[in-house]
């Protein structure tokens, strides 16, 4: 790979960790908000199965938005702006009601980003596409790793918030740096010769959804989100209820927890470009599926974070693969369509795991909501088992 033309491809990932550093701040100051807003553990759950909703919905359209304007740049800085303005909102909030529209804003344009990026990088970067893809990924780890670490010292010393608002800052500096640097790719859309100008591409998007490879792999997708989300949501309030840890040390064993996909996301997008997708995910599903049962064995904070890292780097491997995996399926010309198709999946399947997790934790336990998040990353297991996919 020449590396003096990845200059995209980065400037891409730093837009990627944009907006996980958007919602790694929000999960943070979760904990906090929950208990100065005395809210359930439903209730919380409840709000982020909002987030996960807005996502769904938007992901309905935003595919077809990419593929039919090609405005792949301007979506991505826009999805970066808008939702930098939803995090800086939060800190205006004052009751949980004031929660709900920034939290809809975010769940919105977190998956606004996705069809546009993604399709971006598989056009500039055929030949190589897991690797690319795989930095895309990468920077979301960055994001991922950084916002809670900057978080929970701003906890420290500052109200929650003060510290969204705070937070919100570096991110309108990335959403310019898009505008200005990257350059959109113009390639004419493959259109049937003497038919209205939308008729080719509602055609495709009816291929696309008869492909039982695509749907399958969403599905498998769709259960490997409701773990790795649930993981998101239920990690901090767990650290904090049941370890007591404070601030810093909740940012601490967060920024472990995605520090595992800086490593694994080149490495499984790179491996995978050799020896083909389905192997590279099962490996990555069948260790995390151990790790998230592990830690309902682990009663202290330091073991509690060792095995954190560990599960990690086995979950945020597997993003590039099947990002990786849904373009080799697909026509450049839909590729945007392809990965909103996903993400809609991925939502659709989530928006169930934070209510009914807090359900679970209201009336079992927070311990008892692992057992969940183990038994759905197992089904991905076996759905990919049963995948059919292309040689590499």
């Amino acid at each position: 790979m020449d590396w003096k033309k990845q200059g995209p491809a980065f400037l891409v990932g730093a837009g990627h960790g944009a907006t996980h550093w958007i919602i790694a701040t929000f999960y943070v100051l979760l904990p906090f908000m929950a208990k100065e807003l005395d809210l359930s553990y439903t209730q919380t759950g409840g709000l982020v199965s909002l987030f996960h909703g807005a996502s769904f919905i938007a992901n309905i359209g935003s595919g077809a938005v990419v593929d039919i304007t090609g405005r792949r740049v301007l979506v991505q800085a826009a999805a970066v702006a808008i939702g930098a303005g939803a995090l800086a909102a939060i800190g205006l909030a004052t009751s949980v009601v004031w929660l709900l529209a920034p939290v809809i804003i975010i769940g919105i344009t977190n998956n606004l980003w996705h069809p546009a990026a993604i399709s971006y990088l598989s056009r500039k970067f055929p030949d190589s596409r897991g690797l690319a893809l795989s930095i895309h990924t990468l920077g979301a780890s960055f994001g991922d790793i950084l916002a809670p670490v900057v978080a929970g010292s701003l906890l420290l010393s500052l109200p929650w918030q003060h510290t969204a608002a705070l937070n919100a800052v570096p991110i309108f500096v990335i959403a310019i740096l898009l505008l200005t640097f990257l350059k959109e790719i113009k390639t004419p859309r493959k259109r049937q010769p003497d038919t209205h100008p939308d008729s080719g591409y509602l055609s495709s998007v009816t291929t696309l959804l008869r492909n039982s490879s695509l749907i399958g792999l969403c599905i498998m997708s769709g259960f490997r989100a409701m773990t790795q989300n649930g993981l998101l949501l239920f990690l901090p309030l767990y650290l904090v209820a049941t370890l007591k840890a404070n601030p810093l040390t909740l940012g601490i064993a967060l920024m472990a927890f995605q520090a595992g996909g800086i490593f694994a996301g080149p490495l499984a997008g790179a491996w995978s470009d050799r020896i083909g997708r389905q192997p590279v995910i099962l490996a990555g599903l069948s260790a995390t599926s151990v790790l998230v049962l592990g830690l309902t064995f682990v009663n202290s904070i330091i073991p509690f974070i060792l095995l954190v890292s560990l599960l990690g780097f086995a979950l945020f491997s597997l993003r590039p693969v099947i990002h990786s995996w849904v373009m080799d399926l697909v026509d450049d010309d839909m590729s945007g369509t392809a990965i909103s198709v996903l993400f809609s999946a991925q939502s659709a399947f989530t928006v169930t795991v934070p209510l009914l997790g807090g359900i679970i934790a209201d009336a079992w336990g927070l311990k008892v909501v692992f057992y969940l998040l183990t038994l759905t990353i197992m089904i991905a297991a076996i759905i990919t088992l049963r995948l059919r996919h292309p040689q590499p």
